[in-house]
């Protein structure tokens, strides 16, 4: 086995993530996929899952288990729930295995839990793999340090009628990351709207949150920084999961290199970007 080829392990592979991640993998150069892992007693065990999603037979065959001490893959990539997530690190922990993780949602304390495993292991931990959002993180931080004291500040995103975390995982990224600039602990500085009659003057020092669950909206973020004069908007739409699916993947390749660390996307970019 070419030892730059990094073998890639999924779970939920007949989600939608999963799908796509799968059949990204498959046109990535650097990348194999190494197993697909569903529930214990899913009827599609032990079929081939390249089949399954439409693509051909690809010789991976479904498990309802991480068989870790097979020794068959070199990071795991997880879009789950934080329960399973949390199982699947654990995992990951006790034979050395990184992890790539994109299930949003954790209490804090789950948190302090992974966050405990990279002294071991590496992980990265994104509430969104996309190039963009991640781009967006930066242009958010810049304009809070120049725009952050005089104006009010609203994130509004959008998302598909099943996503069942509010606000989503990336609006609260982005609330950490204006929260961070402005010396603000983001559960202290939090608005968020609800029917009834509102207080006549807004409270300053808060970050506006709007949700919008509908339809199959991929993913919309617009950050607004409002004040007397004039409104700056900063938006991002994704078209399709694909870009998702891109970035935790190279994610993968990149974390494969890793031996202990909690890392996210913006290290990534910073590190292929270095010379821009």
């Amino acid at each position: 086995m070419n030892k730059k080829i990094t073998r890639i392990a999924i779970t939920g592979p007949m989600g939608r993530m999963g799908k796509i991640l799968i059949k990204e993998i498959q046109k990535n150069k650097n990348a194999i996929l190494a197993c697909a892992i569903v529930k214990k007693n899913h009827p599609l065990i032990n079929h081939d899952i390249g089949e399954m999603i439409g693509i051909g037979k690809i010789g991976v065959y479904i498990e309802d288990a991480l068989n870790i001490e097979k020794n068959n893959f070199d990071v795991l990539i997880d879009f789950t729930k934080p329960s399973s997530t949390l199982s699947f690190i654990k995992q990951c922990y006790d034979f050395r295995k990184n992890i790539i993780i994109g299930t949003t949602g954790f209490l804090d304390e789950e948190i302090s839990i992974i966050n405990s495993y990279s002294k071991k292991i590496a992980l990265i931990l994104s509430s969104n793999f996309s190039i963009g959002i991640n781009l967006i993180h930066e242009l958010v931080q810049k304009t809070t340090k120049i725009l952050g004291n005089d104006s009010d500040i609203d994130i509004i995103e959008f998302h598909h009628r099943d996503k069942v975390d509010i606000p989503s995982g990336t609006a609260l990224t982005i609330g950490e990351k204006i929260a961070k600039v402005m010396n603000w602990k983001l559960n202290q500085h939090t608005l968020y709207y609800k029917k009834g009659i509102t207080k006549k003057i807004r409270e300053t020092k808060k970050i506006g949150f709007s949700s919008i669950r509908s339809g199959n909206i991929i993913g919309k973020h617009t950050i607004i920084f409002s004040n007397k004069d004039e409104e700056i908007q900063i938006n991002h739409s994704a078209f399709n999961r694909k870009s998702f699916a891109k970035g935790a993947i190279e994610a993968a390749i990149w974390i494969h290199k890793k031996n202990t660390g909690l890392f996210n996307m913006n290290d990534i970019l910073k590190d292929k970007f270095k010379n821009i």
